[in-house]
């Protein structure tokens, strides 16, 4: 059988892609366990300055696999620890991840996000889906809540009335409805969703790549504190970057007219 996630580069560009089209790219462990891997691997790799992040396929993610889930009461007797358990040390890895890693990510929404699908975009930093894409915040639907961190991430993005429709009412929005409400960025034509997302991680590429992931870092913390902490965060960050070779190089470049050459130092 072919991998679950497959990973690949260009550049200072990696590509990450569920790769399970039979079920419509589900969140079954094999697929999380990759999905994780992938994403560790562009991480710790310094070269790497962006990541996007799609699906095989006509789908982006289904979520959940619902034969695995209804299989926890219905077939195996799971008690409430039991599943409690399962979230913690399965899929709940996956936000807790995302909400670490400092390199950039880019959804690229070739199709349907449902449920923890829609919940994984919404990990990533930036949002790009095809014309053919919907978003669903199904959960409620099927008798659950989000398990993996949708409650958190998506009124953060949409603001939490257009969160709270998307909740309870468990329905679709298409993708132009998602570029209204901001949950996307930019829809384009199915055949050109990679191309544009390949000219966005050029973009942000171009930049200095220590400063890039320190930006992200600083955003991601700006988040969880007050402006006095982010502030004093934001002073001591300024103060490494500003003794850097490609601070310096960024500055001579601009003065001289000239493309820059980052070193990462």
């Amino acid at each position: 059988m072919s991998d679950p996630v497959l990973y690949s580069r260009e550049g200072a560009v990696a590509t990450v892609t569920l790769n399970r089209n039979e079920t419509r790219n589900s969140l079954s462990d094999e697929v999380i366990a990759a999905l994780l891997d992938a994403m560790a691997q562009a991480e710790a790799d310094a070269s790497i300055s962006c990541v996007i992040l799609t699906g095989a396929g006509k789908a982006f993610s289904s979520g959940g696999n619902l034969r695995d889930i209804g299989a926890m009461t219905a077939e195996k007797g799971m008690s409430p620890l039991d599943i409690e358990a399962w979230y913690k040390t399965g899929i709940q890895r996956i936000p807790l991840l995302m909400e670490q890693l400092t390199v950039p990510v880019i959804a690229a929404v070739n199709g349907p996000a449902i449920g923890a699908g829609n919940d994984l975009a919404t990990m990533c930093d930036m949002r790009i889906a095809s014309s053919r894409a919907v978003f669903a915040e199904s959960f409620l639907k099927v008798g659950i809540i989000p398990g993996d961190g949708g409650a958190w991430f998506l009124p953060r993005i949409v603001g939490y009335a257009r969160a709270a429709e998307m909740l309870y009412t468990a329905e679709a929005i298409d993708a132009e409805k998602a570029l209204h409400w901001g949950l996307v960025s930019q829809v384009v034509e199915p055949d050109q969703l990679m191309d544009a997302a390949r000219a966005l991680a050029a973009k942000v590429v171009a930049n200095p790549p220590f400063t890039l992931r320190k930006g992200k870092e600083i955003m991601l913390s700006a988040q969880r504190m007050g402006l006095e902490d982010s502030l004093a965060k934001a002073a001591t960050t300024q103060g490494v970057l500003q003794q850097m070779e490609d601070h310096q190089e960024a500055v001579n470049a601009i003065l001289e007219k000239r493309k820059p050459n980052f070193v990462g130092r």
